[in-house]
């Protein structure tokens, strides 16, 4: 999936710069290990699980990251679509509304454009996954007693941007041939959360019926 991404969506337009694992870490290992196995072709359940000896945080953090890096590539294609003026909501349809809050510049849920939004929370992310306090790489750092939380609030924003691309930006997903792209991104996306319980799944709702199709 990765060359397909790759090959797909314009990397000129990643919306943020890519976030990579130092070589010779474990976390470089383990990354290694799931890019090898989602270009063999096994089955994406198979693929999330937690390969047998490995830690459960060090297995987050790096998907964490990879789905930051693949998500911003895809939105990075399409904010050039999503403007103040064809979108100045954050929303997924007519039903679902995002506002941002962060507890710091915006302390109050904020109704904002996509395009606005879309910045706030890639660096929101960005800078929760540079944070060696949080996504610690050094070799016997421990992780917080909180990553998990951390990780599934980002994963839980994460999701958005997709019900935000799907909803409103899925025709030119289409014109550019990469719906089946996209939808191999969003499974296993959806294999993983779903594997760990990262997210809580009335939150899935915007995008039940198009889950249901293509990951059941």
């Amino acid at each position: 999936m990765a060359l397909c991404l790759g090959q797909v969506f314009s990397k000129d337009k990643t919306f943020r710069p890519r976030k990579r694992f130092e070589p010779g870490t474990q976390r470089f290992e383990l990354y290694k290990k799931a890019q090898a196995s989602l270009k063999s072709g096994l089955d994406l359940r198979k693929v999330v699980q937690l390969p047998e000896g490995e830690n459960i945080s060090d297995w987050v953090a790096v998907h964490v990251v990879d789905f930051f890096n693949r998500i911003n590539l895809i939105y990075g294609t399409v904010s050039e679509y999503c403007s103040e003026r064809t979108c100045p909501i954050m929303s997924g349809g007519l039903r679902y509304e995002y506002r941002w809050q962060d507890g710091a510049d915006y302390k109050k849920p904020t109704k904002l454009p996509a395009l606005k939004y879309m910045n706030l929370l890639m660096d929101w992310i960005e800078s929760l996954i540079n944070n060696e306090n949080i996504f610690p790489t050094r070799v016997g750092v421990p992780f917080p007693k909180n990553f998990q939380q951390v990780c599934k609030k980002i994963l839980s924003r994460l999701f958005r941007v997709f019900v935000h691309v799907y909803i409103h930006h899925f025709d030119s997903i289409c014109s550019m041939g990469a719906e089946a792209h996209i939808n191999t991104c969003y499974k296993h996306y959806y294999y993983f959360i779903s594997e760990f319980n990262l997210i809580d799944h009335s939150e899935l709702e915007p995008l039940k019926e198009m889950t249901e199709k293509i990951c059941n």
